[in-house]
């Protein structure tokens, strides 16, 4: 026996055993980076926590576990992306609270009005592909949307809304009585169909029987329904269905396979999909399927299915990421939108406001806000390169205003950070090696 060999081979299993150890506790991620070939597994599936474990981001992480603690947040993630780079992506506390699963990258949550970003994006390539024009009008004999069941029109002023409208919530859709994609009890009865309602149903009963709040283009309501209209605009123009359109040409593409409409439904959620939780004593309503069950709003109450381009999809931070980085107008990766397409997106007009983003400001600062029952989520691109997302699985207390007090805790949190990480984890991939995997069990 060998026992020079044997002992050189200990030496040598220590030294790796030691180097992974600093590594994880530095600025340095978990493992050493490994690059494949297979471009089609999903970014947060080849991502965990311990990748994103930073000495230098140590406070920013107690500052999110606090947050948490506060508003009594059951499980939450985080993104972030410096210079094109994700060089985070965490999760913190339980995507499953009862079996004790905590939140890690893989795992998506209901994304809410990010949606609308995604919708937006999706129609300006389909404007620079010259499939569409943002003055071509939706609506009326000569419009887009000229099926029979949408030309029964209340207020002839519909025959007037364009594209853009839809697009800055200026085409004239009120809340005077109520949000129609919510109110699918006083439609089904109104229109005689049975639940759960489809975008159509909505929007030729809103046709028939609504009128506008307004002129086209003369102010700014926010409108879910114009963003269902959207959906229904790239299914006319492109003759397949909304979701398949946008992972087709927008998403896989840019290297994102697990984003999707979600479900209402707890029994029908994806496999890595978080499980949500609404607030103490609050009250259940209506099955949006008619079952007359009374079901909690996070599961069955809110038509996930129906809100759809206005406010279904489901993903993960880090591939919200990847879309992020594909339309913020910088130069460190490639867009899916030319650099003109972007500006008009993000524009800060008066008045109206830009599309699919929330908010825009003239120091470059864009963000997009969402918000339902059992989630609330955040995104933000800010002027010095770096961009992020937080979204969590729990009702917010303080409703569609609760992105305000993320806002903060996350530029606090940013703040906090003297020193950021230099890897890319979009092109992670776990090591193939077998002595390094044993190394890495060790630890």
């Amino acid at each position: 026996m060998n026992w020079n060999k044997i002992f050189k081979k200990i030496f040598l299993i220590s030294i790796l055993f030691y180097i992974e150890i600093a590594t994880s506790f530095s600025d340095r991620t978990y493992m050493e980076k490994d690059f494949s070939s297979d471009d089609k597994i999903p970014i947060s599936a080849r991502l965990s926590n311990n990748l994103s474990k930073y000495k230098s981001m140590q406070e920013f992480d107690n500052q999110i576990n606090s947050f948490l603690r506060k508003w009594d947040i059951t499980g939450a993630s985080v993104a972030l992306v410096k210079d094109g780079k994700l060089i985070y992506a965490k999760g913190f506390g339980y995507a499953n609270k009862e079996q004790k699963e905590e939140v890690q990258p893989k795992h998506i949550f209901r994304i809410a009005s990010v949606s609308k970003l995604i919708t937006a994006t999706a129609i300006m390539k389909m404007v620079e592909q010259k499939e569409i024009s943002l003055t071509d009008t939706v609506f009326g004999q000569n419009g887009i949307l000229n099926d029979s069941i949408y030309l029964d029109i209340r207020d002839k002023r519909v025959k007037n809304i364009t594209i853009q409208n839809l697009l800055d919530h200026s085409a004239g859709f009120s809340k005077r009585y109520g949000d129609p994609m919510f109110k699918y009890q006083t439609i089904s009865k109104k229109i005689h169909k049975d639940l759960p309602l489809k975008s159509d149903d909505v929007i030729s009963y809103v046709l028939k029987y609504r009128k506008l709040g307004f002129a086209p283009g003369t102010k700014k309501k926010y409108s879910n329904l114009g963003y269902a209209i959207l959906g229904k605009v790239i299914e006319k123009k492109s003759e397949t269905c909304y979701e398949d359109y946008v992972l087709a040409n927008i998403l896989n593409p840019i290297g994102i396979y697990d984003m999707h409409i979600g479900k209402s439904n707890k029994d029908e959620k994806f496999d890595n999909e978080v499980v949500y939780y609404g607030l103490k004593g609050e009250k259940k309503v209506l099955s949006c399927f008619g079952s007359g069950e009374l079901v909690p709003k996070y599961y069955g109450g809110n038509p996930i299915e129906l809100l759809g381009s206005a406010g279904g999809w489901v993903a993960s931070p880090a591939e919200i990421m990847k879309f992020i980085v594909a339309i913020d107008g910088n130069n460190n990766s490639k867009d899916i939108l030319s650099p003109q397409t972007i500006k008009k997106m993000t524009y800060p007009r008066k008045g109206n406001g830009p599309y699919g983003w929330t908010g825009t400001n003239a120091k470059g600062e864009w963000w997009r806000t969402g918000t339902l029952s059992g989630t609330s989520a955040l995104v933000k691109r800010q002027e010095n390169g770096i961009s992020w997302v937080f979204v969590m699985n729990s009702t917010a207390k303080k409703g569609a205003k609760f992105p305000v007090q993320i806002n903060k805790t996350m530029i606090n949190a940013i703040s906090t950070v003297k020193k950021w990480p230099v890897y890319n984890l979009f092109d992670y991939y776990e090591p193939k090696s077998k002595e390094l995997v044993l190394v890495k069990n060790a630890i």
